[in-house]
């Protein structure tokens, strides 16, 4: 083998792992995003996990990348470390599909139908259709489904220049050589595993052995051993992506290193029992790319078969190996932002989403229970109210650094607009408990200055309280559940609980002139009604915010101008209905 061969060999591989990079990135690009949720969603048995393992790995063509999900998934805890282990025994069987993916560019032929679908035609084929659908095309999925054309006539090029540059080693005695030598089980394992542990991807290893079984010196005792140790190879990455995870994170990582060498450690010796007795006619048989693909197939099908009855066993010993804290058992909501997601945007929204909601929800509470201290001050509540306001800062720290590092990600319409609307709202969110906290102390302040408002004071203060409360669940209700009708609802009630503070005001300067109240009680009652009233407005902010960004414009100020135009006798009738409800 000359100096030219080996470069071509490793610029080969270089395009094969290039090409199924670009391959894997499109067709999961292409899925709109929507395989991992269902991950997550739909693995509570175990049927369930394997098969929707197994079926995302096929279409991402990746089990370590569907692993380093799971090991995200339960992290964040919204997975369990049982579910992980089904998926990731899917995973084991699903990425052997991608060996059977590459056996399209062994297709060969001089003439006829063989000569038209040859490596050679249907590679240029599939580059010529990615190159118009990537350059050509202005929409995102199109160009999406270009990037799986070109990704796999890459592949193939690079799958066809390691066979070139190999081709010849058949009549070398030193290959034949090391090629008898795999047949020794533990020396072919170690070989097979090593080369996967370098190479990050056991796709990657089996197109290689394909691509070495064309110089007709690799039979099948060779081959097996090969591919038993690309199983356990492949879970390096799996086990680097547990840095930085929690114990139960750790687990679920450990479970693909663990699982492969059970099931290498049971088959291994079973297998060689069996041909002591039976002598397998086809351990001498000369393997070819389609032969490799069949065999890794089978045998990662019985490696999961025979390490399922023992997933009681895993889990009880990868819980033994990372016992968990008190200090993770008592985590914030808000560590379900996992890095690990940021490449997967669906998954990384959804878990936006979900810490959001629970910090609009964590606001809301902080308002309740701001304002049932102006009649009822106690400290525990004010306590309570504080905790509130402190936890939704945490929210809006976490939240902002995740969402900026997701708009570096490519995605979809529908998706760039719910990280919009994230990105507009969650300052929103936070300023209303930061406003929560002004009326505790507002409240405190009442209770040791022991001020007592007019019974018409408090009145008002009593029905301005009631509507913005009102206002914080309507906004509440229709942020967590995308509902843009009943964010329409917000700006009738803001626009009304602004002509309550005004209203009120001018009250109030009539009961000072009065002197029914005094100076200082005054103030405080003027920074009670100004407070409710900006609570009122951060809500409007929202749900603009919601209405807008969902019809592709965000024109804040235009919006409100003209918002009672665009909803016309609607508008009205919501007005008239708040001001009936909120009597002063």
């Amino acid at each position: 083998m000359s100096f030219s061969d080996i470069l071509l060999l490793l610029s080969g591989i270089a395009l094969f792992l290039f090409g199924m990079n670009v391959m894997g990135d499109g067709l999961q690009k292409s899925s709109g995003n929507k395989l991992e949720p269902i991950l997550y969603k739909l693995t509570s048995t175990m049927p369930k996990g394997v098969l929707l393992g197994a079926g995302v790995t096929a279409v991402i063509q990746s089990s370590a990348a569907t692993s380093i999900m799971v090991v995200g998934f339960v992290n964040s805890g919204m997975m369990k470390v049982r579910q992980g282990i089904y998926v990731i025994l899917g995973a084991v069987l699903g990425t052997s599909i991608t060996g059977w993916v590459m056996c399209l560019s062994y297709i060969d032929g001089a003439s006829g139908l063989a000569g038209i679908i040859s490596t050679t035609t249907l590679t240029s084929l599939v580059a010529l259709t990615g190159i118009i659908l990537k350059m050509f095309s202005k929409n995102i999925m199109t160009k999406n489904v270009g990037d799986i054309f070109l990704g796999f006539a890459v592949l193939m090029f690079g799958m066809s220049t390691m066979s070139g540059a190999v081709s010849e080693l058949g009549n070398e005695e030193w290959f034949t050589t090391a090629m008898i030598s795999m047949t020794n089980p533990f020396l072919g394992i170690l070989v097979g595993t090593v080369f996967t542990a370098i190479l990050q991807s056991a796709s990657a290893s089996v197109g290689i052995i394909q691509a070495l079984s064309v110089t007709g010196a690799m039979s099948f005792d060779a081959a097996w051993p090969l591919l038993l140790g690309v199983n356990i190879g492949a879970s390096l990455p799996v086990i680097m992506s547990a840095i930085g995870a929690n114990a139960k994170g750790k687990r679920v990582a450990f479970v693909y290193p663990i699982s492969t060498l059970m099931g290498v450690a049971i088959l291994t010796p079973l297998f060689y029992v069996v041909n002591a007795f039976v002598h397998f006619s086809f351990l001498t048989m000369i393997m070819s790319p389609f032969s490799i693909a069949l065999t890794n197939t089978i045998m990662r099908f019985i490696l999961v078969l025979l390490v399922l009855p023992f997933t009681d066993l895993i889990e009880r010993m990868v819980t033994a190996m990372f016992p968990e804290s008190d200090e993770e058992e008592d985590r914030s909501p808000a560590s379900r932002l996992e890095d690990r997601f940021i490449p997967h945007p669906a998954l990384a929204i959804e878990q936006s989403r979900m810490t959001i909601n629970d910090m609009a929800l964590a606001s809301q509470k902080a308002v309740e229970k701001a304002i049932s201290l102006i009649k009822d001050y106690d400290e525990k509540t004010f306590n309570k109210v504080k905790k509130l306001e402190t936890q939704v800062d945490s929210y809006e720290d976490a939240l902002g650094t995740y969402l900026i590092k997701l708009t570096a990600q490519e995605m979809t319409k529908k998706q760039n607009e719910a990280v919009s609307i994230f990105l507009h709202t969650v300052s929103d969110f936070e300023s209303i408990s930061d406003i929560a906290m002004n009326i505790a102390i507002k409240a405190k302040e009442l209770k040791e200055n022991n001020y007592r408002f007019s019974d018409m004071a408090n009145h008002e203060l009593d029905v301005m309280c009631e509507a913005v409360i009102e206002v914080v669940h309507i906004t509440n209700e229709a942020f967590i559940n995308d509902d843009i009708s009943l964010a329409k609802r917000v700006e009738p009630l803001e626009e009304y609980i602004d002509y309550m503070r005004d209203t009120i005001k001018q009250n109030h300067v009539k009961r000072l002139k009065k002197e029914i109240c005094s100076l200082s009680q005054g103030i405080v009652f003027n920074d009670l009604i100004t407070n409710c009233e900006r609570v009122s407005d951060l809500c409007s902010n929202i749900a603009v915010a919601m209405i807008e960004i969902g019809s592709d414009s965000f024109e804040t100020h235009e919006y409100l101008n003209t918002v009672r135009e665009r909803q016309g006798t609607k508008f009205e009738h919501q007005y008239d209905d708040f001001k009936e409800r909120f009597t002063l």
